[in-house]
């Protein structure tokens, strides 16, 4: 069996060990008698390698699409390149070993093959959810703070990215708790049973720096975001083409980010709810196939984010035809990248809607870089920047197009 001491240095392999009864060897050890059964080995290889097969697949596509087409490059797409970029990562490392030990019934890897194993899944896990965070950021400080960013940021980003998901991933590496074989006995994972002040402690930091944190600043991002978009829940009365088509495209960009954190979590919220009984001392009740099934769910993940691109964002949908279908587009007209505001018609430059009941008068004036809401029941203010700060007279919402 595989051993390993709580110092954060490598096992070994011993060959005693009871037969796999469920509970009878803890984490971290290799049972000679398999666990499952034959046909259940094969049904988890092809799924494994289902999953392995359709996320390299679907996010190689994705960086495939976004180096062909220049219209696709944009500081936002290129946070979707890089979760598409970890989730490739992991469907060719994170799901290789467990699917090579799903064929051969067993765990057939030495201890650096075990440590690999955690540190490449813990890895590119921490990138996607950390990514995720970011672009949350990046749509709140656009939709609420009408910042855009450019491809400097967005690169200093996703480098700080990697650099943190780095270190929690690299922590175990150093002595800071350390990788194990994980119940199932198919994969290893970080030894989340262990009750050494060391292992607890890094257990602890990494459910508040990788879970919490995250979740939380998405949270907030997302409550504002909501909070700014229904704020101008009135502004399609403004009959301003211009006006709806710069709103409705932010609102489905926010969606469609709200749904890749949603998604995300549902894959891998049965994983973490077994790493917190196991952590917290209920690990009799986690038995190999509810590990396996959690594992199974998490590492489906990588598949999701490609579907969601193409279904929800127009440009990779028009790309991934053009690449495939390119004398279906040439009968087309070229697609207009939205929103593009200063190409198109004459519009006035101060629009108001009118004052139903209680609901205050907007005032919306727009240029080349942006579009100024000013939600006021002043009639008399006005649209100047000297206006525009006062917080006592008017609600300021700025929105600026891609």
């Amino acid at each position: 069996m595989y051993s390993g001491n709580r110092s954060g240095s490598q096992g070994s392999w011993e060959g005693d060990g009871p037969a796999g009864a469920e509970g009878s060897a803890p984490e971290g050890t290799l049972s000679p008698t398999p666990l499952f059964s034959p046909g259940t080995y094969e049904r988890l290889a092809l799924l494994f390698g289902s999953v392995g097969l359709l996320g390299a697949g679907s996010n190689l596509l994705v960086l495939v699409l976004y180096y062909k087409f220049q219209r696709l490059r944009t500081p936002t797409h290129l946070f979707l390149v890089n979760i598409s970029l970890g989730d490739l990562l992991m469907s060719l490392f994170g799901v290789t070993f467990t699917f090579v030990s799903c064929l051969r019934n067993r765990w057939v890897w030495d201890t650096v093959g075990c440590v690999w194993d955690g540190f490449s899944s813990s890895l590119f896990g921490i990138v996607s959810i950390t990514t995720l965070t970011v672009l949350a950021y990046e749509r709140y400080i656009r939709v609420v703070h009408a910042r855009v960013i450019n491809f400097s940021w967005a690169w200093r980003a996703i480098t700080y990215i990697w650099l943190y998901s780095l270190a929690w991933a690299g922590a175990p590496l150093l002595g800071w708790n350390r990788y194990i074989l994980d119940v199932h006995g198919l994969g290893c994972t970080v030894d989340w049973k262990s009750k050494d002040a060391n292992d607890s402690s890094f257990v602890l930091f990494l459910f508040l720096g990788c879970l919490v944190v995250p979740v939380g600043v998405i949270a907030h991002c997302y409550g504002h975001i909501l909070y700014s978009i229904r704020m101008l829940r009135c502004v399609e009365d403004l009959q301003t083409i211009q006006v709806i088509k710069i709103l409705r495209y932010e609102k489905k960009l926010a969606k469609m980010c709200f749904v890749m954190v949603f998604t995300f979590l549902i894959c891998w919220m049965p994983y973490i709810v077994v790493c917190f009984l196991v952590a917290n001392g209920y690990g009799q009740r986690v038995t190999p196939t509810v590990s396996i099934v959690s594992n199974l769910f998490a590492k489906s993940s990588t598949v999701y984010n490609p579907v969601i691109y193409i279904f929800m964002i127009r440009k990779f949908r028009r790309s991934l035809l053009q690449l495939l279908c390119s004398r279906l587009l040439r009968c087309q007209q070229p697609a207009k990248d939205l929103p593009a505001v200063g190409n198109e018609m004459q519009i006035r430059p101060i629009v108001i809607s009118q004052k139903d009941g209680e609901r205050p008068k907007k005032k919306v004036t727009f240029n080349s870089s942006s579009i100024v809401f000013i939600i006021t029941s002043d009639e008399s203010l006005s649209v100047d920047d000297s206006n525009r700060t006062s917080g006592s007279k008017a609600d300021v919402i700025q929105v600026r197009p891609l």
